[in-house]
Order: C-alpha cells, then sequence, then structure tokens
C-alpha cells in the first residue's frame, strides 16, 4: 500500500464533506484527522532517508488532496535536518498554492523550522511581503512567528524582530482580513514577551489597523484595546 493508499483507507466521506464545507478551497477531502495523519507521517519519518521524505512529500502535495497536502507538511516539519536546503525549496514552492488557513498554517511551521534553522533565508521572505498573492503575504508572518516567542532574544533575534514588526507596519494597511489577522497575530504574541516593542508598535501603527484587529493586537497589553 502506498503512502497515499494509506491516508485514504483511513477516510471518513461524512465527515470529508463536513471538511469540504468547511475549509471551502475547492479540492479533495477525505475525511482524515489531523492527528491520524501525523501517526502515520511520524512513521515514515522514521523509515525513511532524507531523500526519500523530500521525494514523498513532493509527490503528496502534487495529488491536491488536503490530507495528503498536511501529510507532506509534516514530513518537512523538523526541527534538525540536515541538509536542509532542499526541503526549504520544496516548502517555498508551495507558497503560491495556499488558499486557505488550515494547509498554508501547517505549511508555514514547516518552514518556520527552516528559517530559525538559518535566518539568512529571511531575506527570501522578505520579498513575500509584497506579493500580489494574500497567501504569500500572510505566510511571511505566520513564519516569522517563532521570533515573538523569545523570553531571552539575542542581538541579532531583536533585529529580526524589528525586521519583521517594519513587515507589519507596511501590512497593518492591507485591507484583507487575513492580512490584518496575521498582524495582529504577530503583534499579540509579541505583545506576552516583549511588551514594549509591541506597545511602540500600535502607538505608531494602531490606526492603519482595523479595529478587531487592533483590540486582538492588544489583547495582552492593559490599557491599550479600545
Amino acid at each position: 500500500m502506498t503512502p497515499f493508499q494509506q491516508i485514504e483507507a483511513l477516510g471518513n466521506p461524512g465527515k470529508a464533506l463536513e471538511m469540504q464545507a468547511y475549509h471551502k478551497a475547492p479540492r479533495r477531502y477525505l475525511g482524515v484527522s489531523v492527528p491520524e495523519v501525523e501517526s502515520l507521517t511520524t512513521q515514515w519519518r522514521a523509515e525513511l532517508s532524507l531523500d526519500d521524505r523530500l521525494a514523498l512529500a513532493a509527490s503528496l502535495w502534487q495529488t491536491d488532496v488536503h490530507e495528503a497536502r498536511i501529510a507532506a507538511a509534516k514530513l518537512l516539519t523538523q526541527a534538525r535536518l540536515r541538509p536542509d536546503d532542499a526541503a526549504w525549496a520544496l516548502i517555498q514552492s508551495w507558497v503560491p498554492d495556499f488558499d486557505g488557513w488550515a494547509l498554508a498554517d501547517h505549511a508555514s511551521i514547516a518552514g518556520q523550522k527552516r528559517l530559525v534553522a538559518d535566518p539568512a533565508r529571511l531575506d527570501t521572505v522578505e520579498a513575500w511581503v509584497t506579493s500580489p498573492h494574500m497567501w504569500t503575504r500572510r505566510a511571511a508572518l505566520v513564519m516569522t512567528l517563532p521570533w515573538t516567542k523569545q523570553n531571552f532574544p539575542k542581538p541579532q533575534d531583536l533585529e529580526i524582530r524589528d525586521r519583521v514588526l517594519g513587515w507589519c507596519a507596511t501590512l497593518a494597511r492591507d485591507p484583507d482580513w487575513f492580512i490584518q489577522k496575521a498582524v495582529a497575530w504577530w503583534v499579540r504574541d509579541l505583545s506576552k514577551h516583549d511588551a514594549p516593542r509591541a506597545r511602540a508598535f500600535l502607538e505608531a501603527h494602531a490606526p492603519d489597523l482595523k479595529p478587531f484587529a487592533r483590540n486582538e493586537a492588544a489583547r495582552h497589553l492593559p490599557g491599550e484595546a479600545d
């Protein structure tokens, strides 16, 4: 049984219809839960060489089946992955295909690991901020979320925080709901670990954000939310 057939064998037609209605993206859904997919990918990661995992991830993504694409992302979601240039290239190749938050987020989590492994790759991600493709713009913020979370950031991490806050400033004027939500998400998570930077951002850019995003970004900053 091929890996795709293993996923397919777990399908639930009733749940597949529910998932299609919920996610709305026009592709095939099998009705397989994320934990079930993770169980399979954990097994495959233990059994396959890196080259074989990359080939499998590429082929699963090409099926355009929801759960297969989640599996593709899960195969590459690993902090230590050497060499990882091919994995990063494959993840980048998926970004133009993003058309909904669920697959975008699973693939972006895989991307986070590769950016933390080599922050020089942020030069590539920076170009996404002005992409005409909304999901690519959003991925620039979702993939850089690890830099919101350090309690003891190094000087270079603080530089990256300031760099991405500059991207947030650009995207704060973007009217798309998902972009507004992503900016709010980035600043909200940052506020839990670096309140001064989050507060300074809101003092400068809150008027550019929609009210819901402004409130979300300020949720953990007393006195900042409307």
